[in-house]
């Protein structure tokens, strides 16, 4: 609700509360208003409806300090070209052409066109593509990838079905006495968030590796769906030289692609961050209370059991979720994977 809409709305309800007191007097005292300015609404009301009760600027634009148009167009035009411009770069570009005009005043021409934040600037790029079918240049392509990048870096992920993108990470689980260090390896769909779970002994790239070989590959191909890409960050169980990289290895003979967080920037891989702390919290805290495990294995039987409720039973409020379980997200979702096939 917009600042006029609530001022509407408190003049609607004093002219309301006065009818149903019937009494102007006693109306005006309740709500801190004068007997003069309620007449004046309730005139204003009977003559043009909620309307006429908008707060009306009284100042007048004085149009002799308004930029000239073709100034006006110019600015438009090179932050349209350059989205990634901002109010400064746009007046020192305009200067080199022998266009005069202050940071303040392309501000002032991007505020009256809704073009003054980078976002607002991309999105009427992206509507002008679809409507009109431009083809972007590179400044215009390398604003997109930037934007791209800066919700990565916020844990904005794109994901467009089942399998566009997973996310894995290694989870330190804790020390088993008799057994030692327990670590899990993690994987969850970004679209549908499906996870997969195995725990090791140690952290290596082979056991990264594994991960994806034992567990995630054999699911999606049961799917029927392909995994095109996925997530880490920089690890040494996931990074290293390529042609001696376990988990490089793999990834090149399955053909799937693979992106590394940001640096220092590990809400990048949010996705997975969120889901160890919901496991931690919905497992391991209350498994560990109620039993003593002496072997990887009987804690890998019980996990399991909770992974089957977690992606069959459990609703997932996700953005794509919806309140569904995440298995029931990834089928409804087979159609959008079946129409990315056919359009490849």
């Amino acid at each position: 609700m917009t600042t006029n809409d609530k001022l509407i709305k408190n003049k609607l309800g004093l002219i309301e509360l006065a009818k149903h007191l019937d009494n102007v007097s006693d109306a005006c005292k309740v709500m801190g208003y004068s007997r003069d300015t309620f007449y004046r609404w309730k005139e204003a009301y009977e003559e043009g409806g909620e309307t006429a009760l908008q707060e009306l600027t009284r100042r007048k634009s004085n149009r002799k300090n308004r930029i000239p148009e073709p100034i006006e167009a110019a600015v438009l035009k090179l932050s349209n070209e350059n989205p990634a411009y901002g109010q400064t770069r746009v007046s020192n570009e305009l200067r080199k052409e022998g266009i005069t005009i202050s940071p303040g005043g392309v501000r002032c021409v991007l505020l009256r066109h809704n073009l003054h934040q980078f976002k607002l600037r991309l999105k009427a790029l992206e509507e002008r593509v679809a409507a009109e079918g431009l083809i972007l240049t590179e400044p215009q392509l390398q604003a997109m990838e930037k934007a791209k990048e800066e919700k990565q870096a916020h844990g904005e992920i794109e994901t467009e079905h089942p399998g566009y993108l997973g996310s894995q990470d290694t989870f330190y689980v804790g020390t088993l006495k008799g057994v030692g260090r327990i670590y899990q390896q993690t994987y969850v769909d970004t679209y549908s968030k499906i996870a997969h779970c195995k725990l090791y002994q140690m952290k290596t790239a082979l056991t990264a590796a594994d991960l994806l070989n034992d567990r995630v590959l054999p699911f999606y191909e049961e799917m029927e769906m392909p995994v095109l890409r996925i997530l880490t960050d920089r690890g040494t169980e996931y990074c290293g030289q390529v042609e001696k990289h376990d988990y490089q290895l793999f990834l090149g003979l399955s053909d799937i692609d693979h992106t590394k967080t940001k640096v220092k920037s590990p809400q990048t891989n949010g996705i997975c961050e969120r889901f160890h702390k919901t496991i931690l919290n919905e497992f391991y805290q209350i498994a560990f209370r109620k039993k003593i495990y002496s072997s990887i294995d009987e804690l890998q039987l019980d996990l399991d059991k909770w992974l089957k409720h977690y992606n069959e039973d459990r609703t997932h409020q996700g953005k794509k979720c919806c309140g569904r379980t995440p298995m029931q997200t990834l089928i409804d979702a087979r159609a959008l994977v079946e129409a990315k096939k056919l359009a490849a």
